[in-house]
């Protein structure tokens, strides 16, 4: 498949959200756009609410208000398995692998909820580590190779928005790099990818904008040509 030019609309566009974790109020109004081929990045500190932004999206939290709008249509009030279906598949930062499970049973776990999701042979081209393990239990493979299986297992389902949470949190550069790889050939093939990280390094290499988020709200938008000039910026809002 050839490169997808990001489109002017919005695939995603997300006003005004907010999400309470009980009586904790934790997104004060997240307002941000992703359209059509983009990787976009949600950057802050710890505790800033860039998971908890996935997981509204995613409506793993009841408690959310405001507009989460995706190919048109509206997600508030939908619940996170009707949410899915509508093509968006989320990558926690845990990686959520069932460890009774081989690998292969893992990646066959999720629905599938579109066509044109990958094969398995197109996983194994992707990640090539998962098909020597595949019979393998999914907590013995290394953390590498775990995030390996969870983003493939995503893929399997035909949602054409990932949500990527973490991704190469704990994991050694040469991983790091693959995994940036991996993103950069995803996008090539027309995915759309909300990525969270807290190594902007690696994230630089892949996005095409990023969105600082502190306390529970979006304060500043970099696109990631100017990430240079801002580095100063930068810097102040990740505390590094």
């Amino acid at each position: 498949m050839t490169s997808v030019a990001p489109s002017t609309e919005p695939l995603l566009a997300v006003r005004d959200l907010k999400a309470w974790y009980g009586e904790s109020h934790v997104l004060h109004g997240i307002t941000i756009d992703v359209r059509p081929g983009e990787v976009v990045t949600l950057l802050g500190r710890n505790g800033a609410g860039k998971t908890t932004t996935l997981k509204s999206i995613m409506g793993v939290i009841d408690k959310r208000r405001g507009s989460v709008r995706f190919n048109g249509n509206e997600l508030i009030g939908l619940s996170s398995r009707h949410i899915a279906r509508q093509g968006i598949a989320w990558c926690p930062e845990e990686r959520g692998i069932f460890s009774s499970l081989d690998v292969r049973e893992n990646l066959l776990l999720p629905p599938v909820v579109a066509p044109g999701g990958f094969t398995m042979e197109q996983i194994f081209d992707l990640f090539p580590n998962l098909k020597e393990r595949l019979h393998s239990q999914g907590t013995k493979l290394s953390g590498g190779e775990q995030q390996m299986l969870a983003i493939g297992r995503i893929l399997r389902t035909g949602a054409r928005l990932l949500l990527l949470d973490e991704p190469t949190e704990g994991l050694a550069p040469v991983i790091v790099q693959q995994i940036g790889h991996m993103i950069q050939k995803l996008k090539t093939m027309g995915f759309t990818i909300i990525l969270v990280e807290q190594n902007f390094h690696a994230a630089a290499t892949v996005a095409d904008r990023h969105y600082i988020v502190e306390q529970g709200r979006v304060v500043d938008e970099i696109a990631n040509a100017e990430l240079e000039a801002n580095m100063d910026k930068l810097h102040r809002y990740l505390g590094v």
